[in-house]
């Protein structure tokens, strides 16, 4: 590592993936030290990505198969080194596949000349396992919501379902897995209204080739305003350095993106900040993670569902609080410098959708109101939207954003809020 290395000359980054994350790496990177050229892998032609004047856009088959981009990699390695055997490569994913796939192929890509900063697969592979993320829960005094578990490889055909109240949540213990998996009507978080309505979704799950557990809740009364998002970025120790967050103005609600946050108020919650503290020195956990959170207002409580062992798609709005994330990861990872702790919460809103879809969608007028107030004083609250950047690239940016429209029309306006199944 060395502090006086010249980044912009001899960085180079690898971003696997071609989500907004995908994008924000490549902004924050040219913005922080004026990387030019991020070499970005994705399985289609994302048009906001691809047309962008600072990417490396390259199609790769199979990139979801470990193999396929371990092989991959290593072919970059070589050709970035041999025309500057001096240079450093840093490999960024962007969901939790490529997490997994990261971290379990470390030491390899390590060899092959990458700096990888994600935690080591043994320690990543526990803490993802829903089950042993509310183990933990349970010891720290964290809240998480009442929890049920069930074996989709080996449990019952069908399930006691006449003994839960409804409505409840189901969600795969392994998310990775069940991202990879074959299932009926896949949601990424289903929305249970009855016992009929769980055995159906039993059935096709029990039924597919996901054979991790599948997690029953007990669901949490509230809008999408009572989501809390945490980011925070650990030093080797487990000791928090950065943290931002905030409140979910609105959410995500396509079946397979339910959860995704679209538009985020930067609020600082204290007792959020201390349980993830508590969590990240436990295990010693080094890097970003991502914390999902929900307002329980029946008896005061913020309750953890998971950690994402990565930064999460929104983690831009660490920057829009003060922070340009992707510093973070060269600070620690490939320079070696001490990160002074720092909370970034300078007032904003992360928004990816226009102001008519926040004004249509969003039920609380208070935070309805502070949104859009704020919006007015943050500096691009759009990640996908970056002056700097080709036209062609601004203009697919705008698409996406106007896209949500016609989204919010199919998935939450035209079905009541209801969850499309």
């Amino acid at each position: 590592m060395n502090n006086d290395l010249n980044i912009a000359e001899k960085l180079q980054p690898v971003v696997i993936g071609g989500d907004i994350l995908a994008y924000s790496w490549v902004r924050e990177l040219h913005r922080a030290y004026g990387i030019t050229r991020t070499i970005v892998l994705a399985t289609q032609d994302i048009k906001m990505l691809s047309s962008s004047s600072f990417t490396d856009y390259r199609l790769i088959d199979g990139l979801y198969e470990g193999e396929r981009a371990y092989e991959a990699l290593e072919a970059i390695a070589a050709e970035e080194r041999a025309a500057d055997p001096e240079r450093i490569l840093l490999v960024l994913g962007c969901d939790d596949v490529h997490a997994r796939i990261l971290s379990r192929g470390k030491k390899r890509l390590e060899e092959a000349g990458y700096v990888v900063p994600y935690i080591d697969f043994d320690l990543l592979d526990e803490i993802t396992q829903k089950r042993r993320f509310y183990e933990l829960c349970e010891e720290l005094d964290i809240p998480f919501p009442k929890t049920w578990y069930f074996d989709c490889g080996s449990g019952p055909d069908t399930l006691p379902a006449d003994e839960f109240d409804y409505p409840l949540i189901a969600k795969p213990s392994n998310s990775a897995k069940f991202q990879a998996a074959t299932i009926e009507a896949k949601r990424k978080i289903y929305e249970i209204e009855s016992a009929e309505e769980l055995q159906q979704v039993w059935r096709s799950i029990r039924t597919s080739d996901y054979d991790a557990e599948l997690v029953i809740q007990d669901f949490i009364p509230g809008d999408d305003d009572a989501i809390r998002t945490l980011t925070t970025f650990s030093d080797a120790s487990g000791d928090v350095r950065v943290v931002s967050g905030g409140v979910v103005v609105l959410q995500d609600h396509d079946p397979t993106a339910l959860g995704n946050p679209l538009a985020i108020l930067g609020e600082r919650e204290p007792e959020i900040i201390e349980c993830a503290k508590r969590f990240l020195a436990r295990i010693g956990y080094r890097g970003f993670a991502n914390f999902d959170i929900k307002f329980d207002a029946r008896d005061g409580s913020f309750r953890f569902f998971e950690v994402n062992t990565r930064a999460g798609r929104n983690t831009y709005y660490m920057s829009l609080g003060g922070v340009n994330f992707a510093s973070l990861v060269v600070d620690e990872f490939v320079c070696g410098r001490l990160i002074e702790y720092r909370e970034a919460y300078r007032p904003f809103l992360y928004c990816c959708v226009p102001e008519y879809v926040l004004r249509r969608s969003v039920g609380n007028i208070d935070r309805l109101a502070e949104a859009l107030a704020c919006i007015e004083f943050t500096d691009e609250p759009y990640p996908l939207h970056y002056l700097a950047d080709s036209p062609m690239h601004n203009a697919w940016a705008e698409i996406m954003r106007v896209n949500q429209i016609r989204k919010f029309k199919k998935f939450y306006w035209d079905t009541g809020g209801k969850q499309l199944k």
